[in-house]
C-alpha cells in the first residue's frame, strides 16, 4: 500500500486523541468509573443531546481549549439528564460528579495524545500531513494545547470550511492544500464511514483505525487499504 504515498490526512476527534475509541464510549467509561447513576441508554440520549447542541449553538468559541470544552460538553450532559429525571443531583454532587468525569476524560486524553505526537515525529520526517476534522471552530487552539500544531501542514476544520463529513468535498479540500493527487495520499480515520468511505470515493488510500464504535454495526474490512488498532502500526 505504501508505494507511491507522498502525504497523509488524518482525522484529529477519535483518531489522534482516544486511540480509535468513539467519544460516545470514552465518555462513557468515565461516567462508569466514577460511578454516576445512570444507564447507558440515559447516558446516550443525554450525549446525542450534547452533541446536536454543540452542533447547532455557537456554544463553543474559537478561543476554547479542549478542557473548556469538555468542561461544557459533559456540564450538557449531566444537566440532560437530571432535568429529564435520569438523576437526581443536588448542586454539590452534580458539581463534584462533572469534575471528576473532567479530569478524568482529560488524563485520559492526554495519554493519547502523548502517543500520537509519538508517531507523527516519526511521520512528518518523510511526509506532509494535513489535518481534516469535524469540530466546533476552536480546533486550532487544541492542537496547540495537544501540542500538534507543528505536524501539519493546513488545518481542514468543518466549521471554517462550511463542509461537514462525511462530505467528501472536505478531503478533496485536504488533497489540494498537501498539493498531490489523492491516489498518493493516505487518510488515517476512526470513523468508516466518516473518513474511509469519502476518503476511498476521491481516490485516496485509506487506513482504518479501528477502535469500539458507538454502535455493533459491522463493516466491510476490505475496503480500506489497511485496518490498524494502535497508531504505531503506520
Amino acid at each position: 500500500m505504501m508505494h507511491g504515498v507522498k502525504g497523509y490526512i488524518f482525522d484529529y476527534g477519535g483518531t489522534l486523541d482516544t486511540a480509535g475509541c468513539h467519544w460516545g464510549k470514552v465518555l462513557w467509561y468515565a461516567y462508569q468509573r466514577q460511578q454516576i447513576p445512570v444507564t447507558e441508554q440515559q447516558f446516550r440520549d443525554a450525549y446525542v443531546y450534547g452533541e446536536r447542541t454543540l452542533g447547532n449553538s455557537p456554544i463553543i468559541k474559537p478561543d476554547f481549549t479542549f478542557y473548556r470544552t469538555l468542561d461544557v460538553k459533559i456540564r450538557l450532559e449531566m444537566e440532560w439528564l437530571c432535568e429529564h429525571g435520569a438523576w437526581n443531583a443536588n448542586l454539590e454532587e452534580f458539581n463534584q460528579a462533572h469534575d471528576a468525569v473532567l479530569e478524568d476524560v482529560y488524563a485520559f486524553v492526554k495519554k493519547n495524545t502523548a502517543h500520537s505526537r509519538e508517531v507523527l515525529t516519526r511521520l512528518v520526517q518523510d511526509y506532509p500531513m494535513v489535518l481534516v476534522s469535524n469540530f466546533y471552530g476552536n480546533v486550532e487552539v487544541v492542537l496547540r494545547e495537544f501540542e500538534f500544531d507543528k505536524f501539519f501542514k493546513s488545518v481542514v476544520e468543518s466549521a471554517v470550511v462550511g463542509i461537514r463529513k462525511p462530505d467528501a468535498r472536505i478531503f478533496k479540500i485536504g488533497v489540494e492544500r498537501l498539493g498531490l493527487d489523492a491516489e498518493d495520499v493516505v487518510v488515517v480515520g476512526d470513523s468508516f464511514y466518516k473518513d474511509i468511505e469519502p476518503a476511498r470515493k476521491i481516490g485516496c488510500k485509506t487506513v482504518w483505525f479501528k477502535g469500539e464504535g458507538w454502535t455493533d454495526k459491522l463493516y466491510d474490512e476490505s475496503l480500506p487499504d489497511r485496518v490498524i488498532t494502535d497508531l504505531n502500526q503506520l
